[in-house]
């Protein structure tokens, strides 16, 4: 990590928490849309739908907290043809002056979600099977948990070198 103030430490934060707080918008959507689903058997394809996006935008907004610190901390992205998946794998180890933003276990299970963001962006949404879906809905609770506490702790760990950094 090149040279950073504390208040640099400090903005990182913010963006880190504003995207984390709009991922934890989505654990109400995706129940408050399971929960319908059994009211209205006639759209259950729409519901799929609905919940697909969804679990791709929870991806994508885990991908986003990824690209911060990513960019603010370890210097930039790559660009490769796999840069998804390596950026998922980068979050998992600790980078030079700085920790692991996940835990192994957690980028593990965060894999799943990956892939199906990308069946997703290239598939039609009558084409998703309803058994995939099931099982990242059935997962997507404890994974959410997993995740934002691994957030949590890195935000704490950035809180505590911005104080030391302090005068």
């Amino acid at each position: 990590m090149a040279q950073i103030s504390a208040a640099q430490i400090r903005e990182i934060v913010f963006d880190i928490q504003t995207e984390l707080n709009k991922v934890a918008q989505l654990e109400q959507q995706i129940e408050t849309t399971r929960l319908q689903m059994p009211a209205n058997p006639d759209l259950t394809t729409i519901f799929y739908e609905s919940l697909a996006l969804k679990l791709h935008n929870f991806y994508t907004g885990c991908e986003r907290i990824f690209q911060i610190v990513a960019s603010d901390l370890n210097g930039g992205l790559h660009t490769s043809f796999d840069w998804h998946r390596r950026l998922l794998n980068r979050m998992a180890v600790p980078h030079t002056d700085r920790p692991a933003l996940l835990r192994q276990n957690t980028a593990q299970r965060l894999e799943e979600y990956l892939a199906f963001r990308h069946v997703v962006r290239n598939i039609y949404g009558f084409e998703l099977k309803p058994e995939r879906l099931d099982k990242l809905l059935a997962d997507y609770s404890e994974v959410w948990q997993q995740f934002h506490q691994d957030i949590q702790t890195f935000i704490e760990w950035l809180n505590q070198l911005a104080n030391e950094l302090e005068p």
